[in-house]
């Protein structure tokens, strides 16, 4: 474990509740922050405070609602429906500068509580698409953040080459696998745990757990 600081991009989901416990293991001291931007689901801001309440983690929810305002999308609104990007076309569940934007809140945060790594569950394999997700955009910003604050910090992307499968294996290895499948909200239609079963994000979290647990009993 390293005597450091970190603070979490934290959603209460799958992916940023494995990358919760994966700095938990690397840092000495962690915190999450969650960003209230008028999400589909309000309940996605209670999962995550839940979570961190259980894991006695301190836990700062901050308000992005201008997001909201400016980026209409299927995550910001219950009247657009879910659906996969067509033809190259993003997916009505991207929201333009959403990363871009809670990484740069978290790095002022992390500036004020003096933490040097920013954790965040992107991840270039199972990303959807998403622009601000890649590996290329976060280092980037990596770069962009230091020179701004005049600051050495470091986003950590745990999961940046793993696809859905890869993940539950870290979740395992981490000994969260029970915690993140039971207590975490993947789900675009607001369902804690295994979700609707219909939604892409749960279509992905299950495909992933499926071929994970498959392979896992053949190895034992």
């Amino acid at each position: 474990m390293k005597k450091e600081k970190a603070v979490v991009v934290f959603s209460g989901g799958q992916d940023s509740t494995t990358c919760l416990f994966w700095a938990m293991k690397h840092f000495s001291e962690v915190e999450a922050v969650t960003f209230d931007y008028n999400q589909r689901h309000s309940l996605e801001i209670d999962c995550a405070r839940n979570i961190a309440k259980e894991l006695d983690i301190p836990h700062h929810v901050l308000d992005m609602s201008l997001l909201n305002q400016l980026a209409p999308n299927a995550l910001t609104r219950s009247d657009i429906a879910v659906a996969e990007g067509e033809e190259g076309e993003l997916p009505s569940t991207f929201v333009p500068g959403r990363n871009l934007l809670f990484l740069s809140f978290a790095g002022v945060l992390a500036s004020q509580i003096g933490a040097k790594h920013i954790v965040t569950g992107v991840c270039e394999t199972d990303f959807s698409g998403y622009p601000d997700c890649r590996d290329v955009f976060i280092k980037s910003l990596n770069v962009t953040l230091n020179l701004s604050m005049d600051q050495s910090f470091v986003i950590d992307t745990p999961l940046m080459w793993l696809n859905k499968e890869e993940t539950w294996e870290m979740a395992d290895q981490l000994g969260a696998f029970d915690f993140v499948r039971e207590k975490t909200l993947t789900c675009y239609n607001g369902i804690i745990a295994d979700g609707c079963g219909e939604c892409p994000a749960c279509k992905l979290r299950k495909k992933g757990l499926d071929d994970y647990v498959i392979r896992r009993q053949v190895n034992l």
